[in-house]
């Protein structure tokens, strides 16, 4: 049975217009995150945020999913966003609101992931995978943003330790759910 596609709420942040125009076409990989923030407001607001102030544009997901199954565009896909490192181009990112490890991102003693991914969210998700495989038409992988940013970094609370920089979507996304109900194939990069 097809996930049916919850509305999707355009929400375009204020910078799209300066963000990358391409080819739907060359699309090929949806990346999976989760916000690590504790709810959609506060997930809008790091996305208005301008980091990169040469081009007045910020790192965000395309498409936002809030744990009730309320789906938001931020960025349309002919607009390549900031979501992860050195896929963007190919791919498109999806958002969950989920908590992650808020607010110690980098503090070795905070790398636990507890939030669990509510039901109506995981559907809202199957939806709008289902409507992005018929939108785009090279679309064939996906992968979590773990997945492809393995970096890591200096631990917060002690320099000597080091964490994963990304995480997300994390151990309880899940994965098995997602795999059958998509019909993508997981990505993972060559080892390096």
């Amino acid at each position: 049975m097809r996930t049916p596609l919850p509305a999707i709420q355009i929400d375009h942040l204020p910078y799209v217009a300066r963000l990358q125009a391409r080819d739907i076409a060359d699309i090929d990989l949806v990346v999976i995150h989760c916000t690590e923030l504790p709810d959609m407001a506060m997930a809008r607001e790091y996305g208005e945020r301008v980091l990169y102030p040469q081009a007045g544009t910020g790192a965000a997901g395309h498409w936002y999913v809030d744990r009730d199954g309320s789906l938001h565009e931020y960025v349309p896909a002919g607009r390549m966003a900031h979501h992860v490192r050195g896929w963007n181009p190919r791919s498109v990112g999806i958002e969950l609101v989920n908590t992650g490890r808020y607010p110690h991102w980098y503090d070795s003693r905070h790398q636990a992931m507890t939030e669990p991914y509510p039901d109506a969210q995981v559907d809202a998700l199957l939806g709008l995978l289902a409507h992005l495989r018929a939108a785009l038409p090279g679309l064939r992988f996906i992968a979590g943003h773990e997945d492809l940013d393995t970096d890591r970094m200096p631990a917060s609370d002690d320099p000597a330790r080091s964490v994963a920089r990304k995480v997300d979507p994390g151990p309880l996304f899940p994965w098995p759910r997602v795999l059958a109900g998509c019909g993508l194939e997981r990505l993972s990069p060559p080892a390096s």
